[in-house]
């Protein structure tokens, strides 16, 4: 079943020792589909990639996936303990980016929060550390 939902989602990245937050307040889509939660947005301008739609995927605690469809198209695959190489667009073109996953805390159908924290790397040099901390409103 597909609701409609109001997400807060705060994403932090650690470039160089430096921080850099955006937080994004807006509707969503959540459903389930087995034991998979599925949540879907339109990106603004405030994410950098207006006129994109972003779909986070989530099986439980083990592994997510990130895809990007529109101005700007990305899919990040995220698996505890394992790294993935994946396609990363960007407005100045497309990049084949690492991921490694040190994280996911799902606990959508408890109280609404998910939380994702990974790294990646650019040809194996590392281009920053990554949290995503989502809250969930009916």
């Amino acid at each position: 079943m597909k609701k409609d939902v109001l997400i807060s989602l705060t994403s932090i990245q650690w470039q160089d020792n430096e921080k850099n937050e955006t937080e994004l307040f807006t509707r969503a889509s959540l459903s389930r589909s087995g034991d998979k939660d599925v949540i879907s947005y339109e990106d603004t301008s405030a994410t950098g990639f207006d006129g994109s739609v972003t779909t986070i995927t989530v099986s439980g605690n083990d592994s997510a996936s990130i895809i990007r469809r529109g101005t700007a198209n990305s899919v990040l695959s995220l698996e505890i303990g394992r790294k993935h190489y994946c396609q990363y667009g960007t407005p100045f073109g497309d990049m084949r980016i690492g991921v490694y996953t040190h994280a996911i805390d799902n606990t959508i159908e408890k109280d609404g929060r998910l939380y994702m924290k990974y790294t990646l790397d650019l040809n194996s040099s590392y281009l920053s550390d990554n949290e995503i901390i989502m809250n969930i409103k009916s």
